[in-house]
């Protein structure tokens, strides 16, 4: 085979193998904003630290052909665990959700898309625990991602982990958007 052909199969196979890839959403938000600080509405209201401790809004475009279904997420994967610290995981999103609207993962549910399921975070309750790094901490990278998946139910019982849904939802990822918030809570 000559050099030529060798490197055109290896560009299309290249190409080929991406397309297979999670394809790319886009994630914004009116409160966070990739890069900068989280505002005291997504700041915890508890253990120290003083914020409204409301999910932010959430929009989503460029939707990936084949989905069925939405998964978001909040995790700081610099919490001094050994596990990193989810703040939010919200499964089963209609495939026709497209936004969240301020405060949808309020502990009660009350305003959560229909359909759609709250995980228990590591604060021990279903609902969003806004961003809380211990005192004296470097700013710690809060990660908003919201997945496109590929089936309508990710079948994750309702009080597993996190990262129960996040196992799943890595099996069933055909895109991904995410805004990376570095916050230090505290005064």
């Amino acid at each position: 085979m000559n050099k030529a052909r060798r490197n055109g199969l290896g560009i299309a196979l290249t190409m080929a193998l991406v397309s297979m890839g999670a394809s790319a959403l886009t994630l914004t938000s009116p409160q966070v904003v990739e890069g900068e600080t989280l505002k005291t509405q997504q700041i915890f209201n508890q253990w120290g630290c003083e914020g409204d401790n409301k999910s932010p809004e959430l929009r989503w475009t460029d939707i990936p052909e084949g989905t069925k279904s939405f998964a978001v997420t909040m995790y700081d994967p610099d919490a001094p665990t050994g596990s990193g610290w989810w703040h939010w995981s919200m499964i089963n999103i209609p495939a026709d959700v497209h936004h969240l609207q301020l405060n949808a993962g309020d502990e009660g549910g009350k305003l959560m898309p229909a359909g759609a399921q709250m995980q228990r975070n590591d604060f021990g309750f279903h609902g969003f625990g806004g961003a809380c790094p211990p005192p004296k901490a470097s700013p710690h990278n809060y990660q908003i991602t919201v997945y496109a998946l590929d089936v309508e139910k990710l079948g994750v019982p309702v009080n597993g982990s996190p990262a129960l849904a996040g196992y799943y939802i890595l099996q069933h990822r055909v895109g991904e958007a995410q805004l990376i918030a570095p916050t230090k809570a505290r005064k």
